[in-house]
């Protein structure tokens, strides 16, 4: 069995992103986190993304609102953010607060710098196959892990667990562009096990803790696991029953250290492909 590791991923992406950097002549593009409350989850996630933002040398600001702005004075304030010409990329933190319109903030975000893929016109770019759109970056992740590998999925059998619009949606159709055969299991599948049995290819992201086990896994199948859960002693785990599904897997990418290493920088280079059409 062997372990993809997302560090691996992500510092072949930094090396390629270092080059688009400095094609860009001197300009640094600038990343915007957008967070609403004090939710412990939203602040990890804008801290690393910061951190990895400023590493690799690039522009980073934070704005944070009150748990308890009204719905429309945030639009108010994020229309700032959105029109400032000196911003490339927006990042929203999600869930917003129940009093603000989340569907009205996703119609309103400027596409051009949605590199979270969180509006409409951006996902209707990824389902018509436009391979320059924002995809989200979690379901593109899975793809640089998969192409970092060296897997050709032309003609493969693909499973997806889980059809959000976050991951599964989006990643089958990233996968459907490479020519896979894809195939969506949620709860109302009739043969759970079966279908996941089939794939050579298993995509976990439905996040439920350890929900797949060695009798869902082919033997030699490769297994992207892209949940994020904790399991009943509180600690990180994915979707996957790692311990189990390692000894009939071909191929396993861990939780910790697996496709989440790989998201920001993704992102990261949303960002800076926004800077670049932008100063086209």
């Amino acid at each position: 069995m062997k372990e993809i590791r997302g560090a691996e991923v992500a510092k072949a992406l930094k090396a390629q992103m270092t080059e688009d950097i400095a094609a860009l002549g001197g300009y640094i593009p600038q990343l915007v986190i957008v967070r609403v409350g004090e939710r412990p989850d939203d602040i990890s996630y804008e801290k690393g993304a910061a951190k990895r933002a400023l590493a690799m040398g690039l522009r980073c600001t934070s704005f944070v609102f009150d748990a308890e702005i009204s719905h429309e004075e945030f639009v108010m304030e994020f229309q700032k953010i959105n029109k400032d010409p000196e911003v490339d990329g927006i990042l929203m933190l999600r869930p917003l607060p129940k009093q603000i319109n989340e569907k009205e903030i996703e119609r309103l975000i400027d596409p051009g710098k949605d590199i979270d893929c969180i509006g409409p016109m951006n996902l209707a770019r990824v389902f018509a196959g436009e391979t320059d759109a924002y995809a989200p970056c979690t379901a593109e992740a899975v793809m640089e892990m998969l192409k970092y590998e060296g897997i050709d999925l032309k003609g493969k059998r693909v499973t997806i667990v889980g059809r959000s619009l976050v991951v599964g949606k989006p990643l089958a159709m990233l996968m459907l562009g490479q020519h896979a055969t894809v195939t969506i299991c949620h709860t109302r599948t009739a043969d759970f096990q079966g279908t996941c049995h089939n794939a050579e290819i298993l995509v976990a992201a439905a996040g439920k803790a350890k929900m797949i086990k060695k009798e869902h896994v082919a033997d030699g199948a490769i297994v992207i696991d892209v949940g994020i859960n904790l399991d009943e002693e509180g600690n990180l785990c994915g979707d996957v029953d790692y311990e189990e599904v390692k000894k009939t897997a071909g191929i396993v990418t861990p939780v910790p250290g697996g496709v989440g290493s790989v998201t920001t920088l993704v992102l990261l280079k949303h960002l800076i492909q926004a800077a670049k059409q932008k100063r086209r």
